[in-house]
């Protein structure tokens, strides 16, 4: 078990973000969702009714899931992996083989020179790779796959609540008009119907990506994630964009109709 200090833990968190341009508004979206996707962190872990070090270790996830996206942006200048790098892989490459661990629990480095094959270190690096892949690996033992599905959970959550407040324009790099316009594609109607997520290599209009964000709520893993969900009510606000295509709408009324959000 390590210790974890959440005051030590966000103070390094401050610290290694402010190395990064803080006029960036990526940058500032990033810290910003860290925060509230570790609160969410901590609020599924209690009601899962798990200990306090480990409601800590999920709050620790939340902090440190979407670490590699700072240097994502100060590279690339982008948030899509695809155009990019895939912002887990580079978290956890981070992490775990770049020494940035040591920053956030000292001492870390000498327990993963020491190679153990499980520890709550080895919890930390599987949950981060995998909290944006299209599905958790198989094959994790019961305690990893635990915790990756709090922090994919306390991830999308969040997502809802972005994606809802930051101006479409400035997430697809495309005017309000042109969006407003788009279309939704026949692949990514087929498999939102199909109730699961999106995959990334269908997608070809802002349509399509707003749609697959809502298409997250498919696959909460919890309960009480599904609640919180609704008590912060993003999700829902996520339907009164206005589409001008007019299948466009006709599809996000009946997605309505399938999320009950």
């Amino acid at each position: 078990m390590i210790n974890i200090d959440r005051e030590y833990v966000t103070a390094a968190f401050l610290e290694y973000t402010d190395r990064f341009d803080s006029s960036d508004n990526k940058i500032i979206l990033k810290r910003e969702h860290t925060f509230r996707v570790a609160d969410n962190c901590d609020y599924i872990a209690r009601e899962l009714g798990l200990d306090k070090d480990d409601v800590n270790l999920a709050w620790l996830l939340g902090m440190l899931h979407d670490i590699g996206r700072f240097e994502q942006v100060k590279r690339y200048g982008t948030f899509v992996d695809a155009k990019s790098v895939d912002h887990a892989k580079l978290g956890s490459q981070l992490l775990f083989k770049e020494g940035l661990m040591e920053l956030f629990l000292p001492g870390s480095e000498e327990t993963l020179l020491k190679g153990d094959t499980f520890n709550d270190l080895s919890v930390i690096n599987v949950a981060i790779s995998n909290h944006n892949t299209f599905k958790i690996e198989e094959g994790l033992r019961q305690r990893e796959e635990m915790f990756c599905k709090i922090i994919r959970d306390a991830d999308k959550i969040d997502i809802f609540k972005v994606i809802y407040e930051t101006p479409l324009q400035q997430i697809y790099g495309y005017d309000e008009e042109y969006i407003k316009k788009a279309a939704i594609t026949d692949e990514v109607k087929e498999q939102f119907l199909e109730r699961h997520t999106i995959l990334r290599a269908i997608k070809k209009t802002p349509a399509d990506n707003y749609i697959s964000f809502i298409a997250f709520a498919f696959e909460l893993e919890f309960e009480c994630s599904r609640e919180l969900t609704k008590e912060q009510g993003y999700l829902k606000k996520m339907f009164d964009f206005k589409w001008e295509n007019e299948d466009t709408a006709k599809f996000f009324e009946l997605a309505k109709e399938m999320i009950k959000p």
